[in-house]
């Protein structure tokens, strides 16, 4: 494990704050569900993530690409623990929901910002690895937020659970705070460089250059892109469909999605394991196909079939770190670091759009028709899509996509 400490420490840092997202997301679902009792207000937590990104994600990639990565990380995770610190002051929806976007829009900078420390800090060699164990610890976020999010709801409050997940974005300031610069040191011209609007849109035609003259990377991409934006929006349903759909009470779902985190977890030693010996191609492909196999089959049960949405679920939960995995290194080897920012932050704007649109329509067509009528269409279009994801990966003609590139040399992933 030589040359291994900085990326473990990552991983830590990183790995505590999704204990805390996990924690914090059973915990508001269910306090939005019990002060409203609607999908919509359900629906509406999921919405307000995506209208953060569209507000910050035109110029956003332009802040991330020019700025010390380790530095923003680090207040972005102070700024967001305050924030969520406060939400316990308030009683009623409207300030929970704008703090919420608040922490949204520093949430926006982050996920980009930690793609491209993440390329920068991890050889091209040591991605696929560390990429599975990142998933592993995902996984245990997963397992152990909910179930710890369950018992502090039961033997506490809604507002311990939320303190907890404050304290875990300082924890992971902290851990960052001991990892290394992985940026060349700024010119003076370079810090006084302003966000103009002429370098903003210079930044998006480089993006959309860029997406011209990779277009067999793109079909993937975008591909894989529209199977996840379903995924979210089949989650936004989730907890309603349980309830009202399957009739299992708040404590059964929260059991549920521990099961999922199990499934996630014993899927992540599985990729770290045999990270050497899967392809991308298998991780990527086959992992998305199963994944969405799993919200069909969850969202197929009802009273009587229970175990299928148990299995579901935990299907949703084993094969995901496969397609985590596979996207991701597909990502980093393929986006060139310089512009990755830019990239990941000019394409989170139109996936927050597709978002908003298919969360809307879903939630919409479920007070028209039946839920599980809807949700069941959704996830047969998921899953079209992974099938399709499949077939283009396996072509020979996209072969290079899914080359690892050493120091000296190009040899084939798997």
């Amino acid at each position: 494990m030589k040359g291994w400490k900085n990326p473990m420490l990552l991983v830590l840092g990183i790995g505590i704050s999704n204990i805390g997202n996990w924690i914090y997301f059973v915990a508001i679902n269910l306090l939005v569900l019990k002060l409203t009792g609607s999908a919509a207000a359900i629906a509406g937590l999921f919405i307000i993530r995506p209208l953060a990104i569209l507000l910050t994600n035109t110029w956003a990639g332009s802040v991330i690409d020019r700025v010390n990565k380790r530095r923003l990380m680090i207040f972005i995770d102070v700024l967001r623990g305050i924030l969520i610190a406060i939400i316990p002051l308030f009683t009623s929806l409207v300030p929970i929901y704008i703090i919420m976007f608040l922490t949204n829009i520093a949430g926006a900078f982050f996920g980009p910002t930690s793609e491209t420390y993440i390329t920068k800090l991890i050889p091209p060699e040591k991605r696929k690895r560390f990429n599975s164990i990142f998933s592993f610890a995902t996984s245990g976020a997963m397992l152990v937020g909910p179930s710890v999010s369950g018992l502090l709801i039961m033997y506490g409050s809604i507002s311990t659970s939320i303190y907890i997940n404050a304290v875990t974005f300082f924890l992971c300031a902290i851990a960052i705070f001991f990892l290394p610069d992985v940026d060349e040191r700024l010119t003076n011209e370079q810090y006084r460089d302003r966000i103009t609007m002429k370098m903003i849109a210079a930044d998006w035609k480089a993006v959309i250059n860029f997406g011209k003259t990779a277009a067999g990377f793109m079909v993937v991409f975008l591909i894989f892109q529209f199977i996840t934006l379903i995924s979210f929006a089949l989650d936004s349903q989730e907890v309603t469909f349980i309830q009202q759909v399957v009739g299992l009470s708040e404590k059964n779902y929260g059991l549920l999605v521990s099961l999922t985190g199990a499934g996630y977890v014993v899927g992540s030693f599985a990729v770290a394991a045999l990270a050497n010996r899967l392809s991308i191609k298998m991780l990527l492909g086959l992992g998305s196909f199963l994944s969405v196999t799993g919200y069909l089959m969850f969202y197929l049960a009802s009273p009587d079939t229970v175990p299928l949405a148990v299995i579901g679920f935990i299907i949703i939960g084993f094969f995901s770190p496969f397609s985590f995995t596979g996207y991701t290194t597909f990502f980093q080897n393929n986006v060139p670091v310089d512009l990755m920012g830019r990239f990941s932050s000019a394409f989170a704007f139109f996936q927050a759009m597709v978002q908003i649109v298919l969360t809307l329509l879903l939630g919409y067509l479920a007070e028209l028709v039946k839920l599980q009528t809807v949700t069941v269409a959704f996830s047969a279009l998921g899953l079209l899509l992974a099938v399709a994801l499949t077939s283009i990966i396996f072509l020979q003609s996209k072969k290079d996509l899914f080359i690892l590139e050493t120091e000296n040399n190009l040899t084939e992933e798997g």
